[in-house]
């Protein structure tokens, strides 16, 4: 799919946001010798091509190692840092994946279970019917209900410069997403195709709440977060605020990637739900891909289960909350990547979970995730 592959073409089709912002300047990198020379250059191009900065952390049987560029902050000219927190967007797609799995796990539900079991009447209205849609369907995209990010109306109030400094603090129910998801009609009948869907996550995260009488993040702090010892995750709800350390988050707000750049760091993310509203920074994606693809998160069958994709193109395919992308150099990563007002973040391992990538573009107009994530797989170390 054009330029930026599928995969990258997906960060901007889950961003819960839709543009941002300007250039920055230099590369502060990592002790010249420590390898990752293609992926250090990836970094610095991302920069020229106009994001204000980078954070990137890599796991390997070598260490680990982190290098930032450009700048967190366009007004004092402060660098990035390596332990930067930032929204990861629809990365948060993978924790609510793998928590339904859990579920399923232990015979709280199935994933043959439809939407309308666990929350009736709620997936009605021109053409949806969510006694057709199973909770597998939503997970891998191919239940067909639109994609209430996609409404025009919501577009202008969210993600352009007049609506989002007017609604920047409005807090939504999920329940208002998904009716107005409800007001189109599918793109699709259930199983028969793939189109990226945002409201499937909200239901999701709402089928969480319903089967265990939590709130879904809760369910993720205690089954995933607590566990794997993730200190810079957490999922914000209502919270305005990204906590420190974090760099500032910008966007153009404008259908293209020219004009001024705002600053969007404070905004209620209560807009993508669990569709995309969580917290985190690059060494916690990378624990956490790495400890789910080893199998430490989920038994054999529900991993086997999410690792069993539906094909996009020649090169990626989707599971339950899990993108499968194959490299120009035959390496095959497992990941997600997500997009929010100011973010652009990408996180994949091998699926034997000893080579990881995370790291965040603090702008939501510019940078190719795909050359980085090329450069760390594929080129020269």
């Amino acid at each position: 799919m054009s330029v930026r592959t599928t995969r990258t073409a997906l960060v901007a089709t889950t961003a819960v946001a839709l543009s941002v912002a300007l250039a920055a300047p230099a590369l502060a990198a990592a002790p010249a010798g420590t390898g990752h020379e293609a992926t250090r250059k990836a970094v610095k191009a991302a920069v020229r091509e106009g994001v204000p900065g980078v954070t990137v952390t890599a796991k390997d049987g070598h260490g680990t190692w982190s290098a930032t560029a450009g700048v967190g902050n366009l007004k004092t000219g402060e660098p990035r840092s390596a332990d930067d927190r930032y929204r990861v967007g629809s990365i948060t797609k993978t924790f609510v994946a793998t928590v339904l799995l859990q579920l399923e796990a232990e015979g709280r539900l199935s994933l043959d279970d439809t939407v309308e079991r666990w929350l009736p009447g709620l997936v009605r209205g021109n053409g949806h019917d969510g006694g057709r849609i199973t909770l597998r369907r939503l997970l891998n995209h191919t239940s067909g209900i639109f994609n209430y990010t996609a409404d025009e109306d919501f577009g202008r109030t969210y993600f352009l410069k007049d609506g989002f400094f007017e609604h920047r603090y409005d807090t939504k129910k999920p329940a208002e997403l998904v009716a107005l998801a409800m007001t189109h009609k599918p793109d699709f009948e259930p199983g028969t195709s793939w189109n990226y869907s945002n409201t499937n996550y909200v239901l999701a995260g709402m089928v969480i709440e319903k089967a265990t009488g939590r709130p879904y993040g809760a369910e993720v702090r205690d089954r995933i977060i607590e566990p794997l010892h993730l200190t810079g995750t957490s999922v914000p709800g209502t919270r305005v605020t990204v906590p420190g350390p974090s760099s500032r988050a910008y966007s153009k707000l404008a259908e293209t990637a020219t004009g001024p750049t705002y600053d969007v760091t404070r905004i209620n993310p209560s807009i993508a739900y669990a569709a995309g509203e969580m917290i985190s920074d690059s060494k916690d994606l990378g624990r956490f891909y790495s400890a789910l693809l080893r199998g430490r998160l989920l038994p054999r069958e529900q991993l086997a289960e999410m690792t069993d994709t539906v094909p996009l193109d020649e090169a990626n395919s989707y599971g339950l909350g899990l993108m499968k992308t194959e490299l120009s150099c035959g390496v095959a990563v497992w990941g997600h990547g997500g997009g929010i007002h100011g973010s652009t973040s990408e996180a994949v391992t091998t699926k034997d979970g000893r080579h990881s990538l995370a790291f965040n573009f603090n702008g939501d107009w510019s940078g190719d995730t795909a050359a980085v994530v090329e450069a760390e797989f594929c080129g020269k170390r």
